[in-house]
């Protein structure tokens, strides 16, 4: 049996057919529909990835794993309120289970994230796990003693949502102020840069993205090199906060800011987080930033791990 596990982002959508033990054997993947008023346009995006998948779904299914970036309703199958997708409301799960015959599990991509690290990745052997992932947002997942932190509307771990400024105070995709997805991430950054060099009476960029500007800074770029650094610092507050949240033993790092800067971000992490509580083995995903569909499809395949009877 087989699972056709799908990873919605804000940036890239993914759709794979996954076998037993996490190995996937097909994927294909795409840019995310953003050019709509019609939450249904971005379902049939969806659904036409999938569909790529052609002649390689034709055997027996387990069923369909949905992994996306936003917080959940699991009630009714749909995204809500998604800070980096612009619908406040994504219908999704039911009509997937239409098209494809198959029942549909859904899940916040961090949960399912942490699940592919704790199965199938770096974070095997670990027994208090954090999966954290810096991509167009900021999110996290975390498994303890065995179990997957889910919350009281399966929406636990909203960590890109943690307060980390109060001098800049910049506002959130979600709409408040000060998170950390807000000046972290790879959508944000670009935005606390600007700010950050008018607060040094300095003119402001305006053809720059997060890449760019970490590609500065590796090759010498003072101004933006200082600004690297003041980033690390905020990106260690967040960490910080996640160790004393959930006192983990090791925190798996994840996203596309992450794997193109990898000894950067690690050495920051390191020189600037809090040392109240232990620092745990902290360490980059090996996955290739497949661990949300991994995680999707073991728990689609095996849905006790995370649902225990």
């Amino acid at each position: 049996m087989t699972v056709i596990s799908i990873d919605l982002g804000a940036t890239r959508t993914r759709a794979a057919l996954i076998g037993s033990g996490g190995k996937i054997l097909a994927k294909v993947e795409g840019l995310t529909m953003s050019m709509s008023n019609d939450p249904r346009d971005l379902v049939k995006s969806v659904i036409t990835l999938v569909e790529k998948l052609g002649p390689d779904i034709a055997g027996p299914l387990k069923g369909i794993g949905l992994s996306v970036a936003g917080p959940v309703d699991i009630a009714t199958g749909s995204i809500i309120n998604p800070p980096n997708i612009p619908f406040p409301s994504v219908p999704i799960a039911g009509p997937l289970q239409n098209r494809f015959g198959t029942g549909v599990l859904l899940l916040n991509d961090c949960h399912a994230g942490v699940i592919g690290e704790y199965y199938c990745g770096s974070g095997r052997g670990s027994s208090h796990l954090v999966y954290i992932t810096i991509s167009t947002g900021i999110g996290g997942g975390v498994i303890s003693d065995g179990r997957l932190l889910f919350g009281s509307e399966k929406n636990a771990v909203e960590i890109g949502h943690f307060l980390v400024d109060t001098t800049y105070n910049l506002k959130c995709g979600c709409g408040f102020f000060g998170h950390w997805e807000a000046y972290g991430s790879g959508r944000n950054a670009p935005v606390f840069y600007r700010e950050w060099l008018k607060k040094r009476g300095l003119e402001p960029e305006t053809d720059i993205n997060s890449a760019s500007i970490y590609q500065k800074a590796k090759e010498g770029d003072l101004i933006a090199g200082e600004f690297v650094e003041e980033l690390g610092k905020i990106h260690a507050r967040g960490i910080s906060d996640v160790i004393v949240a959930y006192n983990p033993d090791m925190i798996v790092l994840d996203g596309s800011v992450v794997l193109s800067n990898r000894d950067l971000i690690l050495k920051q992490i390191y020189n600037y987080t809090d040392r109240y509580l232990n620092l745990p083995n902290i360490v980059i995903s090996e996955l290739n930033g497949d661990a949300p569909l991994i995680g999707a499809a073991v728990a689609t395949e095996k849905p006790s791990l995370i649902f225990p009877v």
